[in-house]
This record gives structure tokens, C-alpha cells and sequence, in this order.
């Protein structure tokens, strides 16, 4: 638009050449700046843009298992503490091919910078030794229980946590936000899961089911490969692993998406605006305009300061609920 009104008003102001000869040049020359003004428009982070942000180190690598992906990076900000805590979940379709840790590694240390104690997670895929149904979402599940124990070395306030993921991972943090309401009887209950003050879905999937239909348009067919069959086939699985399924939270969560998100359709993220507020969920859905699905996980894109915003909104005392 810039470019289009500035060459207007540059032809406007020059009445001599108004030759049908020169209004052709004069538009094909607009035509063809629009077209690359477009395209940089458009031209929206991959995976591999976020792999390759620069971080500081973690101030410790810790195991939450013996599995060689249960793991994470602890980053602690400077002070005394004790720091609030974000969980961080990389996304990737739940496969190993699309993402590691390394994809939420800026994210997570622009976190510490802020204030925030990071615990960025590695986790088993549905295609990692051992991985999908049910050791993905008991995987997350220990390495949030596990913030008992780190506590108790590094000053660590587990009366503020957060659990926060981009895509798969968002997934996951709304479905460690739910562990209250996941049935009793299934393989992936806890017995005394760590509380959570909130989730941040940074385009999160809540919806496992519905996520089927559309898949293919980005991660391919995954979700039969997470759950171990389709909706028909193991119906009480996707009961206890689908955020959607779980609703109403007990605690506050908020979607975040882009409008140029190409994973996430905005039929999609109105579906779980809709079914959440009608199940009485304390939810907030925040739209990004300009922003695609990976400068979600970038802290130098201009959803950075939004997404800031929400989790330390999550982490204050109002919307905090209290206890381990």
C-alpha cells in the first residue's frame, strides 16, 4: 500500500507525462514493486529460522528418565530468586523430524531475560523408541512433575507455573493444564500432578480429532500415529488426551495465533473459542494480525511482546491459584 500511494502521488504531481505510453510504464512499474512488496510481505519464518536464533547457555541440563530424550534445559534468571516458572514445549507434529528443543531455545531464554525460569523439555515423538500412546504424555507429565525435586536445588516459585507450547506442544500444555480432569482410569492419569496457574497454546492443537481432518495440509496423517488408531478405535483415548475433550480447565488458558497461520485455520481456533467458553473454560483467544505460525516462537517477531504479555499475566497472584 506504501509504495502503491507513494507512486501515485509522484505521478500526480508530474501532469506533462500523461502520455497513454507512459501511464502503461508507470503502471507496470507499480505493478511489478507491489508484487515484490508482496512478497516480503509474505515471506513468514520456517522451523529452521527459530533453530538458528542465537540463546545464552542453560544454566543446567537435567534429566527427568533414563530414556536418553528425558531431558531439558533449566535457565534461571540473574537474582535471587525464587522465579516464577514457564514449561516449555517445542511442537513438530508430534515426530521427531519437524523439531528438538533447540526450536524453543530463544523463545526460552528471551523468557529468562524477562524474569521467567524456563524448563524447556525434551520429550519421546510417536515415532522415538517407546514414543506416542501413552509415554509422549506421561513424558511431559514426569518433566512437569519433576519441578518438585529441581526446587529444592534452584530457586524455583512453584506456586507460579505455567505451562506453555507452539503447536504440538500447545497440545500438550493445555492437556498438562487439564490433569485434573483426565479420567481416573486412564494410562496417562497422575495421581499428584504439579498444579499449573495457566497455558499458553501458541497456535495449539485442542482438538485432536477435528486436527485429523486438516492435517495432511501441514503435518500429514500424525494424530492415528500419537494415539494409537482413530477416534473410532480408541475413543477413550482421545477422552483423556484431547484438551477439547477435557474442557472445562480448571485454570485460565489462552490460544495465540497468527492470522497467517497455515496450520492452524481460523475455523479451527473460532471452534475452540466457541467450545471452551461453552463449557465455562476461563479462556482468552488472541489473534496476531501479520503473524504466521513460527514467529509464534520467535522473541525477535512482533508477537513477542503479546505473548509476554499473556504469560505474565497468567503468572500474577490474580490469576494464580495457589498450592503444589
Amino acid at each position: 500500500m506504501f509504495v502503491r500511494r507513494v507512486m501515485s502521488q509522484q505521478i500526480a504531481t508530474r501532469p506533462r507525462f500523461t502520455s497513454r505510453r507512459f501511464s502503461r510504464l508507470a503502471l507496470l512499474v507499480i505493478a511489478s514493486l507491489w508484487s515484490h512488496t508482496l512478497a516480503a510481505q509474505v515471506r513468514l519464518l520456517r522451523a529452521s529460522d527459530n533453530d538458528t536464533l542465537p540463546a545464552k547457555p542453560a544454566t543446567a541440563r537435567l534429566v527427568y528418565g533414563t530414556d536418553s530424550l528425558q531431558f531439558g534445559d533449566l535457565r534461571l534468571p540473574d537474582g535471587p530468586g525464587p522465579f516464577p516458572v514457564a514449561i516449555v514445549i517445542h511442537g513438530g507434529c508430534w515426530v521427531s523430524r519437524f523439531a528438538t528443543l533447540r526450536n524453543s531455545t530463544a523463545f526460552s531464554d528471551a523468557l529468562r531475560d524477562a524474569g521467567i525460569a524456563t524448563w524447556n523439555i525434551e520429550y519421546r515423538r510417536a515415532d522415538s523408541p517407546g514414543g506416542g500412546w501413552p509415554n509422549t504424555f506421561l513424558d511431559v507429565a514426569r518433566a512437569t512433575d519433576q519441578l518438585r525435586a529441581m526446587a529444592r536445588t534452584y530457586p524455583l516459585d512453584l506456586s507460579r507455573v505455567v505451562a506453555i507450547g507452539h503447536s504440538a506442544g500447545g497440545h500438550l500444555a493445555m492437556w498438562l493444564a487439564a490433569a485434573d480432569r483426565v479420567p481416573s482410569g486412564s494410562p496417562i492419569a497422575r495421581r499428584d500432578p504439579l498444579p499449573l496457574t495457566g497455558a499458553v497454546a501458541l497456535a495449539g492443537i485442542a482438538d485432536l480429532a477435528e486436527f485429523r481432518t486438516y492435517s495432511r495440509f501441514s503435518c500429514g496423517d500424525v494424530v492415528d500415529g500419537l494415539m494409537g488408531g482413530s477416534p473410532e478405535q480408541v475413543p477413550e483415548r482421545y477422552a483423556a488426551g484431547a484438551p477439547r475433550q477435557l474442557f472445562p480447565l480448571r485454570v485460565p488458558h489462552v490460544q495465540i495465533v497468527g492470522t497467517e497461520d497455515r496450520v492452524m485455520p481460523m475455523a479451527a481456533r473460532e471452534a475452540h473459542r466457541a467450545v471452551a467458553t461453552a463449557a465455562g473454560s476461563p479462556f482468552s483467544l488472541v489473534v496476531i494480525d501479520g503473524a504466521g505460525h513460527h514467529e509464534l516462537l520467535s522473541p525477535r517477531s512482533a508477537a513477542w511482546p503479546v505473548i509476554l504479555t499473556e504469560v505474565r499475566r497468567l503468572l500474577t497472584p490474580a490469576a494464580a491459584t495457589p498450592g503444589r
